[in-house]
């Protein structure tokens, strides 16, 4: 039995009700691992150009990593891909929880769907048992009630579901899969993939073993490792302490200019506390997150001890009944909550991370914690990025601000920044795709083209992929892998300050500076290959299933020592670091296909400082993106603006097959 993954993918022709195994060779595996890099050369192989990402050529990927089943830390995500329907190119999503290592345990390194079905279904594996089950009575469910009525109508409340609620029923181009409750594989859209196949869910319980060549080496890199995550704990104790400096520090940063070398400590104890929202006061006062639709200011427009404060740290803690991790997690960022306060409350929920408080807060200028519980929660459940949604509804209340669209356009609400209930009413329209609500379910650039009226000044995008609560000002890596990934709009890649949580100047570079690339921001040429390693390796992670967070801990996170000790193979860091290379290459070949270039997925002028901030962290700030994306291009052996791998490059790394589609040779 080979180790690190199952030698089979499962495919199944929803139009046919069929489904047939494939083996796949030791051979492919080397050159694209698992994950989304043996997904992404699958699909690229059995697609055509142009297929409508909503017809029944598009292909439907679940896939987990190299890693899924070994117990090493950070190894509990699984991927969703395919042919987006927001950016028309190469689509993926990520998620933790708890699904990933039963689609290894079921006997596969991933399932595909193919075709649609003549009626709405969930496919089941329940030991043995392969079928294709009736979802006619779930259909309209949100993604709490699917998952509860799929575990009693089988009896089997072990089974691991992933499905879709009504946004993805309704194609809602912002709508994602929903499993656990609550951890989306949120992004590019492929809720509506999953929705145009009239699959329901997917529900999981198999009963094979996972092989690991080396158990014990893993457990031994896990203790190992674990004692490097608690080093920094004395340093906050398990009191508020840290969430009263956090926006303080916000506001100190931008203006003192000064970064010394960080080594991740501090970041793994706000992890540990809070989970990514520890940030929130803090990003909305250095410049890093977006405030009022890209266009504001945090000290200005919403300042820390007013308003950011009451959605971040201890605020939103104090709701928290339980922590929450994904499988294999030694940090526990998530959280179960309780909101017996306030206007809405809700039995259980999810915590909400930091991109959910910005972009439902910091971005719409909404302070009100209960409404943005309510609004994750109602994302959740309908099945909608939060990303994208934040997005959109920022779009329409600039659009409201300016007069382009009126209280009668609207549906009478009154999409003014900070009203809270109008934020939530438009969010339920969006899901339904009701009034208004249908004009911006399928994101802001195509929102913008349906109201016209110069709006696509403000509909804040890459490549149609609505941005995370990162601001390229701040961090200009950002403004190069939100435009240059196969994948446009992605934060969880890397950037300039993510490269430093990575290690990447140390771990591949040779050197440690005190005055860190994060501190040289603005100067932007000879930050190419930086990003591009920092790629590279998140490329690595999601072929093994790893988490960004794991990767964000710094070099001692034994990323390539896992791996050997996991598949028995015993390669360097380089062969490893050569195969996310390949993963990349596979993926971006997939857009050039698709003739995706530069020019259709670079950012939205205005995030990247065209024109420039008048006042604030980032006042004056107008990105050098030509220079960044030209030697990033470089650093990867991509031509330069098309992307299209070059054929040096592509023979170095033996990547054949690419070679004859694009050479000839």
């Amino acid at each position: 039995m080979p180790n690190g993954y199952m030698g089979k993918v499962l495919w199944v022709d929803l139009s046919n009700k069929k489904w047939e195994e494939q083996t796949i060779e030791e051979s492919l595996v080397k050159q694209y691992m698992t994950g989304y890099g043996l997904a992404a050369k699958l699909i690229f192989d059995k697609t055509k150009k142009g297929i409508d990402p909503l017809g029944p050529e598009n292909i439907l990927g679940f896939a987990s990593g190299m890693l899924t089943g070994s117990s090493a830390f950070f190894s509990g995500r699984y991927m969703v891909v395919g042919k987006s329907p927001l950016t028309g190119g190469w689509g993926d999503a990520n998620s933790g929880g708890t699904l990933s290592p039963e689609i290894k345990k079921c006997g596969y390194d991933a399932i595909f769907f193919t075709g649609i079905s003549d009626k709405p279904v969930y496919f089941l594996i329940d030991g043995d048992k392969i079928s294709l089950e009736d979802a006619q009575g779930i259909w309209g469910k949100d993604a709490e009630q699917t998952e509860d009525a799929i575990h009693e109508k089988t009896g089997n409340n072990k089974l691991k579901v992933a499905c879709i609620g009504q946004a993805g029923e309704n194609l809602s181009l912002m709508s994602g899969i929903i499993n656990d409750k609550g951890r989306a594989a949120a992004r590019s859209g492929l809720g509506a993939v999953m929705g145009s196949k009239k699959l329901k869910a997917i529900a999981l319980k198999g009963k094979q073993k996972i092989g690991v060549a080396d158990r014990e080496k893993v457990k031994e890199l896990n203790k190992k490792f674990k004692k490097y995550i608690d080093s920094g704990n004395f340093l906050y104790p398990d009191k508020p302490i840290l969430g009263k400096v956090l926006g303080l520090a916000g506001k100190l940063t931008w203006k003192l200019k000064f970064f010394p070398r960080d080594d991740a400590q501090a970041w793994r104890v706000i992890l540990k506390r809070y989970g990514t929202m520890g940030v929130t006061a803090m990003s909305s006062q250095n410049g890093d997150s977006p405030v009022k639709n890209w266009k504001g200011v945090g000290y200005r427009d919403f300042p820390v001890s007013s308003k950011a404060y009451k959605i971040s740290d201890e605020r939103v803690l104090k709701y928290q009944e339980k922590r929450y991790g994904c499988i294999y997690c030694p940090v526990s960022c998530g959280g179960i909550h309780k909101i017996n306060d306030g206007p809405y409350p809700l039995d259980w929920t999810h915590k909400p991370e930091y991109e959910t408080l910005s972009l439902f807060g910091t971005l719409l200028l909404i302070d009100d914690l209960f409404a943005i519980y309510m609004a994750n929660h109602l994302c959740n459940i309908y099945g909608l990025d939060t990303i994208s949604t934040g997005n959109a509804i920022g779009f329409a209340f600039e659009a409201y601000e300016r007069g382009l669209i009126t209280k009668e356009d609207s549906d009478g609400l009154e999409l003014r920044w900070g009203n809270a209930e109008a934020m939530l009413a438009l969010l339920k329209k969006i899901a339904m795709r009701e009034g208004i609500g249908d004009m911006l379910a399928d994101g802001v650039k195509k929102a913008a083209e349906r109201l016209g009226k110069g709006s696509e000044e403000f509909a804040i995008h890459a490549g149609g992929q609505e941005l995370p609560a990162h601001d390229p000002r701040y961090d200009p890596g950002f403004a190069v892998i939100y435009s240059a990934e196969p994948t446009p709009g992605r934060h969880t890649i890397t950037s300039l300050g993510f490269g430093e949580l990575q290690d990447i100047d140390a771990r591949f570079m040779g050197k440690r500076d005190m005055f860190t690339t994060f501190s040289k921001r603005y100067q932007y040429s000879g930050k190419g290959k930086f990003l591009q390693l920092g790629s590279t390796l998140t490329q690595v992670g999601n072929g093994a299933g790893l988490c960004l967070f794991g990767l964000q801990m710094g070099k001692p996170m034994p990323v390539f020592e896992y791996l050997n000790a996991t598949t028995g193979w015993d390669w360097s860091d380089d062969q490893w670091m050569a195969a996310g290379v390949r993963i990349e290459n596979i993926r971006k070949a997939f857009n050039v296909r698709e003739g995706i270039d530069l020019e259709k997925t670079k950012c939205t002028p205005r995030v990247v400082g065209n024109p420039p901030l008048a006042d604030g962290p980032n006042a004056g700030i107008t990105i050098d993106e030509d220079t960044m994306l030209r030697e990033f291009h470089e650093a990867y052996g991509w031509e330069y603006p098309s992307g299209k791998p070059l054929e040096s490059k592509l023979k170095e790394l033996g990547q054949d097959d690419l070679l004859e589609y694009f050479y000839g040779k």
